[in-house]
């Protein structure tokens, strides 16, 4: 059961004026395929608006903040912050997918908790704030929910050669990724993978592709470590 989204409005700090601008967002194509909607009436389109309008207030804060960084080293600092991981790190903050309307076959697999669903209800959400109040305000909650932080970002992006590292300097054993599960159609996959030091689970994650499935899994065992050292 997906929550009230009024109670999001409060979270994010940002009320919509179009009210049906905001379902949308928060629309998956699960629930319009489901319910017979228009194409149109889930959160696809905006999730593409979004993704640019990201990547824009990336790079100006980026290129602003950092002038000494070379092109290289802030493409490399931008894709950390707009991957699907870190982003579902930021919808999970919000905790965004309780909010999602959902068809009944996503919803009983987790749809709410998966990576790919929560990160593209981010950049959805992004595009159906700048559509409804502008640039200015689209900007803001880029800035307050996704570029804070910027160190656990960067942390997702290389958490595989950190956890590798991590695990190598306590000489703990062979550090390897297993595929657990993969469900979807094949433009739209998830994977599940968990990372094992030697037979012992160490951290689990999900993904569009087994790449970032095992950085979320990575990450979530460097997590794990630190908080137990």
């Amino acid at each position: 059961m997906n929550r009230d989204p009024e109670e999001l409005e409060q979270v994010i700090g940002y009320c919509f004026h179009d009210r049906n601008l905001f379902r949308q967002a928060l629309t998956h194509s699960s629930y319009a395929n489901e319910h017979r909607l228009e194409k149109s009436a889930s959160n696809e389109r905006l999730e593409f608006l979004g993704d640019a309008v990201l990547e824009l207030v990336c790079s100006d804060y980026l290129y602003r903040l950092h002038e000494e960084m070379a092109e290289g080293e802030m493409t490399k600092l931008r894709a950390s912050i707009v991957c699907e991981p870190t982003l579902a790190l930021c919808a999970e903050e919000l905790r965004l997918g309780e909010y999602l309307l959902l068809g009944k076959g996503e919803e009983t697999t987790g749809g709410r908790g998966r990576a790919s669903v929560v990160s593209d209800a981010m950049e959805a959400l992004i595009g159906a704030i700048y559509l409804d109040g502008g640039f200015a305000n689209a900007k803001e909650f880029v800035s307050r929910f996704v570029l804070n932080d910027i160190g656990h970002k960067q942390l997702f992006y290389d958490s595989k050669t950190i956890l590798q590292e991590m695990v190598q300097a306590e000489n703990a054993g062979e550090l390897r990724y297993e595929l657990l599960r993969e469900a979807g159609p094949d433009h739209n996959k998830t994977f599940e993978v968990r990372a094992l030091v030697g037979d012992t689970e160490v951290g689990r994650g999900s993904g569009r592709t087994k790449k970032a499935a095992e950085a979320m899994a990575a990450y979530r065992a460097i997590l794990r470590r630190n908080k137990d050292s």
